[in-house]
């Protein structure tokens, strides 16, 4: 079979732990039990601070992303699941170009690629976590001295892999779904609900306020005289959540379920078993969140890259033409001011889209053009294409009503590029919008949570129909 880069992952195999797949089928109770204890360990670890911590108010490089990335800065899970969302689409980015040759008809390549992606990972963890701690995130390292620095990025690279089996545990039948999906609906979620009903106070100069857009509402129309400046500010108010983002993220979640309802129903029938009839689905939503998943991952490290040279080489024109950043008035933390990343930067608020327009057609175009290339591209490397769909329906002998078999490629080609490539585009539309809108969670994240909930509805109900049990029969633990 002659020598291929993925047995270079052989020496290591025997060094990097694997989650053995269930021997039978894990019961509905007890996938419940372990989705919910992988998403308590992750919470706890996003609560807990990192040791070592000199000083943390200088500007974060992850601030846009770190919901979308179940990041919590200064926590153990200072990088989220960045690691694991980057080695996986470089990884299958690689396989689907067969730059990598994998057979995943065999089981040791599959071993090998999974391996590969979990040594990846970790390497992508050590260099940020490296990147992080010697860019001075957490205090100068010239200040907390090297071992320090080393404990930090120890503690974050153990967070890390923690993530990366949690993840496994899911993927590989214990639970349901995946750590990625699971825990970015989670982090967006806990950040949604903070920034709506938190009761804590800040002060941007007109007095105490309560962070919370609908606490502050009723705080503000109950303490002050004049009631129609009391709802200005609350549903107008700028540098804290308002009302009108409420709305907005409202709007949102009602848009991304309405499009989920959005799909071709192809007739199939079997020709193994004569009078068999059913529908196959083609979503307008093809890939799902994934588009919005990647494109999220590639900026964020685009944006940290960026941040973090800036810092180090302001002067350097070709770090300029990257991006050159600027602190918002009355806070350390920087914001792209121009630049690439600037126009990979969403706009902050309405206002700031209607002043500078080509930087809000620009990001649009971008944002658009790219999720729907890479949901295409998705499409292509992940299983889902054409040829697999038509190959895997062969296989079960089944066909499309009014088609030969020969045939039913060119049908499918003629639904399922166009639903990848147009539903990766409004996805990017829906999040510029929900972005401009001021939604709260930010519109990525909001589609992100939208798409995973959505998809989570759809495994217990799928679940409750091979079961043949009503959901509440399940709960109870009656199954057979």
């Amino acid at each position: 079979m002659g020598f291929r880069a993925l047995h270079l992952v052989r020496p290591f195999l025997a060094l990097l732990p694997e989650i053995d797949s269930p021997v039978y089928k894990v019961p509905f109770n007890e996938r419940i039990m372990w989705t919910i204890g992988s998403l308590i360990i992750f919470m706890v670890m996003s609560q807990v601070p990192l040791y070592g911590i000199a000083s943390s108010d200088s500007s974060d490089p992850l601030y846009w992303m770190r919901a979308i990335l179940a990041s919590n800065r200064g926590t153990l899970m200072e990088l989220g699941i960045t690691p694991i969302v980057t080695s996986g689409m470089i990884m299958q980015l690689l396989s689907g170009a067969r730059i990598l040759n994998v057979d995943y008809s065999l089981k040791e390549d599959r071993a090998l690629f999974s391996g590969a992606q979990k040594l990846f990972a970790i390497v992508i963890a050590v260099v940020h976590a490296t990147i992080t701690v010697l860019n001075g995130l957490y205090g100068s390292p010239k200040e907390i001295g090297t071992s320090t620095c080393a404990l930090l990025i120890g503690q974050i690279v153990a967070a890390s892999f923690v993530t990366m089996l949690l993840d496994e545990i899911l993927q590989k039948g214990y639970g349901f779904g995946s750590g990625i999906n699971l825990f970015t609906a989670c982090s967006t979620a806990v950040t949604i609900f903070w920034k709506v009903l938190s009761p804590s106070t800040v002060d941007v100069g007109r007095g105490p306020e309560a962070e919370g857009a609908l606490i502050a509402l009723f705080q503000l129309l109950s303490k002050r005289h004049d009631k129609a400046r009391a709802l200005i500010d609350a549903f107008y108010r700028p540098h804290l959540p308002n009302v009108m983002g409420v709305l907005a993220t409202l709007g949102v979640f009602a848009v991304i379920v309405y499009l989920q309802g959005f799909r071709v129903e192809l007739n199939i029938k079997s020709n193994r078993m004569r009078g068999q009839r059913a529908v196959y689905p083609i979503r307008l939503l093809y890939t799902s969140s994934m588009p919005v998943m990647l494109w999220s991952t590639m900026t964020s490290n685009i944006l940290m890259i960026s941040h973090m040279l800036y810092q180090r080489f302001s002067s350097n024109p070709v770090v300029q033409f990257l991006g050159v950043w600027e602190p918002l008035a009355g806070s350390n933390q920087l914001f792209a001011k121009s630049g690439v990343v600037y126009y990979l930067s969403p706009p902050r608020s309405i206002l700031e889209a209607v002043l500078d327009p080509i930087h809000t057609l620009v990001y649009a175009f971008i944002i658009i053009t790219v999720c729907s290339l890479l949901s295409k591209t998705w499409m292509e490397i992940s299983g889902a294409s054409v040829r697999d769909v038509a190959n895997e329906l062969k296989e079960n002998q089944l066909v499309i009503v009014g088609y030969r078999e020969s045939s039913m490629y060119k049908e499918l080609k003629r639904v399922i590029p166009v639903a990848a490539s147009f539903g990766g585009a409004i996805l990017g539309a829906v999040s510029v919008v929900a972005d401009i809108s001021g939604a709260v969670g930010t519109g990525t994240g909001i589609l992100l949570c939208v798409c995973i909930i959505y998809q989570y509805f759809e495994m217990i109900v799928r679940e409750q129909m091979e079961s043949g049990q009503s959901i509440d029969a399940m709960m109870a633990g009656n199954l057979k």
